[in-house]
Parts: C-alpha cells; structure tokens; sequence
C-alpha cells in the first residue's frame, strides 16, 4: 500500500483522507440513518461487486433512502476508488446516508443522500485463527426482531452487534454467537455461522435473524459444487455445541474456523476436512473471478 494519503470518494469528488468530511447535521451520523456495504477485491478484481451492489440498494428501498446514483455509477464509483489509491488486494466500505438535514428525527428534512467510498485494507482475525480455529461466546444482546429492523438491511446503526462484541471480548472470545428472540442462534456479531454435522453442513435460515450474507450465499454455491448436502434450519445452542466442524463466513472474515465455543471444544478441536475444503475452494475462487479493477469490465 503507498505512502500517499488514502483519496476518499464523497458526493462526487476524491479528497485526501485528512479533509475527507461530512458535516455535523448528517443524520447518518446522528440516528445511525443510513446503509452500508463491505466489498473485498483480490488480485486486481472486486468479488461479487454487483451483488453487494444489488443489496446495497435492496436496504436502501428497505429504509426508503433513495440513492443518488444508478447501480452502474456506484460500481464505477468503486472501482474509481480502488484505482485512486492504486491498490490490488483490499477492501471497500461504501456508506449511503440520509444526507444533510436538521436535529430532528424526520428523514425529510435531508435535501439528498451522500454517498462516501473507502478503500483500504484489512485483516479481520491473525492468520494463525485461519489454521487453529476461533474462541466463541454467546452474548446476551439479542438479534433485533423482524417487527424492528429487519435483520436483510445493512444499516449504519450497529449497536447491537458492538455490544455484543463487547461481551463476547469480556468473556475471552473473539466472536460472539448472537440468538434471536425465541433463543435460536441467528448469527455471530459480524459473520454468519455454518456446522456440520455427520458430512451434512447446516446454516442458520434468513427467518432465524441472519443476514443474507454474500459470502454465505457464496460458500453455499461451493459446498454444493463439492457434492455436499446443505440445510438450512433453525438452529439451537446445543446443535453449536455438538457439532463436528464449526465455521463463519463474512466478507471480511472470508471462510473461518471455530475451535471453541462457550468453553466447548468442536469436534477435535482442529479445523476438520469440510471447513479445510471450503476455504481452499473459496481461496482459489476469490483469486480467480471478480469484476476486473483496470479496465471498464462492468455492464449496467
């Protein structure tokens, strides 16, 4: 990565990370108002760009923020980021907010909504948790009800998930298993969840509380390429505790294992064969496909 300060993108202009600004009265800085995507780009290519786009843009309608671009525009918005700071392996947070309104709560108020794109890098856990296996807990904060917030939009307001990494950190964890209302296990703080049990590889249901996670849908795609068989149930703490292998999956984590989750050991307690297999199937598929970075590749 260069020396040179990061360039920003916000509303239509590239500025150097110190000046890179948005204004105290912007409501995603006040209420949280407003969506996000985390976009990953590997050897010189966006993976599942217009994905992340498409969801982008599906929270948005979820939210009734209109964003002020085509989906076209905001690809090409990405990429020009990327190649402003002239980087090839990395990562992306594109943010949407309600805009510039005034104190009060009312999106209305907000004239047009701003759009910023960061590009940098990132290592969400150390490279020796990809070989050994991450510490969970389960936390006490509870995934918000579909009558709330659905859980499909990936809004800025992510107190929920913080407080409950909190906990999970004060319990010596560094993940944290979150339960919906009726105490299924929805997702972990950051990532969703995947077990397998007996050779068939489980996942949590949208209607449990996860998020339609990206990489999720991807490792699905891959554990049927594998001849694998997948469900997709609600799923409680015992069916964690008990399982064979134990996985995340999440843009930034990538594919993860699990070697410990509330002080029970996973299986023997070492990445096992299934999660071994799917995170080098997804490894080689990451450095292989992908909307390309320098040159014009997308179509709207």
């Amino acid at each position: 990565m260069s020396d040179k300060p990061l360039q920003i993108y916000i509303d239509g202009q590239f500025l150097p990370q110190e000046d890179a600004k948005i204004s105290v009265f912007d409501h995603g800085l006040l209420y949280g108002d407003g969506v996000f995507e985390g976009i990953r780009f590997y050897n010189d290519r966006v993976f599942r760009l217009e994905q992340h786009i498409d969801r982008l843009f599906d929270s948005a309608k979820a939210i009734h923020l209109t964003i002020p671009a085509t989906r076209a525009e905001v690809c090409e918005m990405t990429l020009e980021t990327i190649r402003r700071n002239d980087l090839h392996d990395g990562y992306i947070r594109l943010v949407v907010t309600r805009g510039v309104g005034s104190l009060g709560l009312s999106p209305y108020h907000c004239k047009q909504a701003s759009i910023i794109v960061i590009a940098s890098t990132i290592s969400l856990y150390p490279a020796e948790k990809y070989e050994k296996g991450l510490i969970m807990a389960t936390c006490a904060t509870r995934r918000p009800n579909h009558d709330a917030l659905s859980p499909a939009v990936k809004s800025l307001n992510y107190l929920s998930n913080v407080m409950a990494k909190v906990e999970a950190m004060a319990a010596g964890a560094e993940e944290g298993v979150m339960l919906n209302a009726a105490g299924y296990v929805a997702e972990c703080t950051g990532d969703n969840i995947f077990v397998v049990k007996n050779g068939v590889v489980y996942t949590p249901t949208v209607a449990s509380g996860s998020l339609y996670g990206i990489t999720r849908g991807v490792v699905m795609e891959l554990v049927a390429e594998a001849g694998l068989e997948l469900r997709e149930v609600e799923m409680a703490r015992y069916d964690l505790y008990t399982a064979d292998e134990l996985f995340l999956t999440g843009t930034a984590a990538e594919v993860v294992p699990v070697a410990e989750y509330d002080k029970r050991i996973i299986g023997s307690g070492e990445p096992g064969p299934i999660t071994k297999q799917l995170i080098g199937m997804f490894r080689n598929l990451v450095q292989t496909t992908g909307t390309p970075i320098y040159e014009k590749a997308f179509v709207s």
